[in-house]
Parts: structure tokens; sequence; C-alpha cells
């Protein structure tokens, strides 16, 4: 009952400054819905590359061109040839590696079947890709070796781009347009989503020197995407990956390599670090709404103690001690500041919400546990704002606070 009559004392303040009390509501509003979604936003994200991950296998090595000095400072070299995949798939030199897919991408690319356009990635590669990332067609097949030998103008649909250009109409067998060429479709796909960070739902994939002759016109590829056949040995593919390449490129000992060669968890690693780096910037920026949603409580409680100086002084006399003025105007902090957090969770998942429709990029995650450390920062923010102005007003001098007008 004690308690009870505290709070009930707290809720009286506050109801009879309710304008007061509801600016002091905002800042805690603003500051838990900036936390709720960082928190989501950078949840979804952390998901969505985990995801991303997933899907790529972990015997899967990545050769692309350039040194990693030269591609930390944003330049791109073109020094990978098909002769180069050739020569990494020999298993005279390379008995780790089981298949060898080059990659030529394109995006944007014009898709057309009769008055039917899209856009979309087109991937010129080899037979091995598919297999090597667990990509199975749904109707009618996929690349083969004899379609890159013999250049043929065939090409794979994503499940996407299959549907929007054909609807409910079998796809295999019939012609469409890439770049003002024609190839028959050969095969759709199964629906994967993304491999890595590529969306293979939205690709047209082709044969590699199909690709590279007639629709890319260049002699480089940009990637290629090596198997090993043990991923507990993958350090030695790579060893064996990088000899070749050197011998094939004539590098001559102690001079840098002109390519870099990627696993699946160094890539991970490099995003960790960038997706932490974005979690310190968004978390800053919500911590220091927090910060000035918590001053506006401290403001508005100190403003309530020096009109209330007089009541204080009442409550005095008739006997409250300074631990019960003390808890009544801490509680009236506490009040504030939950109230103020639950309203700003509400609002964080609308803006979440909001955020994910309108940019149809990201996909804020919102977890029980989010929520929980949202509500638990307002009380905290609360407490320690709302502690200076209970302290003053429980020292308050009886005597002193009677005679204040």
């Amino acid at each position: 009952m004690f308690w009870m009559r505290i709070v009930m004392m707290a809720y009286r303040g506050l109801r009879a400054n309710l304008l007061r009390s509801m600016l002091a509501t905002v800042g805690v509003i603003i500051g838990v819905s900036a936390v709720v979604s960082a928190m989501s936003i950078l949840e979804g994200a952390n998901r969505d590359i985990r995801g991303r991950f997933e899907s790529m296998g972990a015997d899967l090595v990545y050769v692309m061109g350039g040194s990693s000095q030269r591609r930390s400072r944003h330049a791109t070299t073109l020094s990978l040839t098909p002769e180069d995949a050739e020569a990494i798939g020999d298993r005279r030199d390379c008995p780790l590696v089981s298949a060898v897919a080059p990659e030529v991408q394109l995006s944007e690319q014009t898709i057309q079947y009769f008055d039917r356009n899209r856009s979309a990635t087109v991937l010129a590669t080899s037979a091995d890709y598919a297999a090597m990332n667990s990509y199975k067609p749904v109707a009618g097949r996929f690349l083969r070796p004899e379609d890159v030998l013999a250049e043929r103008k065939v090409c794979v649909l994503g499940h996407k781009l299959a549907g929007e250009l054909f609807g409910n109409l079998p796809a295999v067998g019939q012609h469409v347009k890439i770049g003002g060429i024609a190839f028959t479709v050969v095969g759709v796909m199964e629906k994967k989503g993304f491999l890595g960070f590529r969306q293979v739902d939205d690709q047209a994939t082709i044969p590699l020197t199909t690709g590279m002759k007639r629709l890319f016109r260049t002699r480089f590829v940009h990637l290629i995407g090596v198997q090993s056949r043990d991923a507990s040995r993958l350090d030695e593919c790579i060893i064996q990956i990088k000899s070749v390449l050197r011998r094939e490129h004539k590098i001559r000992p102690g001079t840098e390599d002109d390519f870099t060669v990627a696993t699946v968890e160094q890539a991970k690693d490099q995003v960790a670090w960038v997706t932490n780096l974005f979690g310190i910037v968004l978390y800053s920026i919500a911590g220091i709404a927090l910060v000035v949603g918590g001053i506006g409580i401290m403001n508005i409680m100190l403003v309530s103690v020096t009109e209330r100086t007089r009541e204080i002084g009442v409550r005095m006399a008739v006997g409250a001690r300074r631990g019960d003025i003390l808890k009544q105007f801490l509680i009236e902090a506490i009040v504030i500041s939950v109230l103020g957090g639950g309203l700003g969770v509400l609002l964080g998942l609308v803006f979440t919400g909001l955020l994910e429709d309108i940019t149809q990029v990201l996909q804020p995650y919102t977890d029980s546990s989010i929520i929980t450390w949202a509500l638990a920062m307002a009380i905290v923010v609360g407490v320690t704002s709302g502690l200076y102005p209970a302290v003053r007003a429980s020292r308050l001098d009886p005597v002193e606070a009677l005679r204040y007008e």
C-alpha cells in the first residue's frame, strides 16, 4: 500500500502538468524509436548477410583480377582469362580442384520476348557453375560443355525472369533476344533468391564463349569460381591455385600477384567489419537521441521541483520523510521514461516497416530482445535523469520550502 500511494502521488503530479510531462516524454520516444530502428536495421542486415553466405559453399574459392592492395584502393585490374581457368582445372597441377567456373557478368541488359522487355543481369559462365552452387533447373537443363565449346546461342533463365517473360507458358524452346541477339531458352532454374550477393532469380545465364565473343566483346573474365575436393584442405588448394596462376601470368619470385584469391570465410570477415562499423554509427546516433531525451527529462523534473517546493514543504511538515520525496520524484521520472519507451517502441516498429516498404532493399528484423533492450535503456535513462532532481527535492529544508512563494 505504501508503494501504491507513492505511485499514485507521482501519477497525480504528472497529470497536474500534463503538457510538460508530454514534452518530457517526446524526447524519450524519439530516442527509443531511434534505438529500435537502428538495432532492427542492423539485425536485419546481419541476418540477410548470414543467409547469403550460407548459400555459398564452404569449399568454394574465388579468384579475382587485381592484387589485394590495388583492390582496396578501388582499382580493378582485368588480368584473368579463360585459359587461366583451364590451367586451374588441370588435375596435374591442381589435384585438389574439382570444378572451375569462370564468370563474366553484365548488369542491366534488356531481355526481349516479342513485346515484353525486362532488364536483367546476364552471366556468361561454364557448365560447372550450377553444380558448384547447388543450383538446379526445374524445367529443361543447364548449360553443357558442348554449349561452351560450340559457342551456342542458348540461355538459361532465372525463376522470376522466366515468369515475367512467359507467365504460365513453357519457356523451354522459346526464343528471346539478349542485347539484340536471339537465344534459345534451354532451361529455367529453381527459385533460389541469392547466391552470395547475386540475385539469380533475375538472371539469364549464357555460355562463356558466346557471351565473351558475341555480347561482351572481351577476352578477360571478371571472376573464377573454384571448388575444392576437400573443404578441410582449402589452404592447400589455394596454394596450388596461386602457383598455377603465377606461372601462367609469368610473375617473377618476389613480385606481387596480379590477382586475389579469397574464401567465403575471408569475405565474411570483411563484411562483418563493415557491418560493425555501420552498427557503431547507428548506435551512436541512437545513443545521442537517448541522451537528449534524458536531458529533457532532467530539465522538466528540475522545473517541477522548483514549482512544487511549497508542496514538498507541506508534505515534510505533516510527516513525509526525505526518502518518500526522493521516491516520488524518481518514480515520476521512471513513469515518463517507461511511457516514452513504450510509445518509442511502437514508433520504431512503424518506422522500420515504412523503411522496408519504401527502400525495397533494407529488411529490418525486430525480435523480442531488441524491444527488451530498448525498454531497459529507457528505464536507465529515466532513473539517471530523474535522480538528481529527486535528490534535490528530498534535501529541501522544510521551513524554507514552506516560505517559498
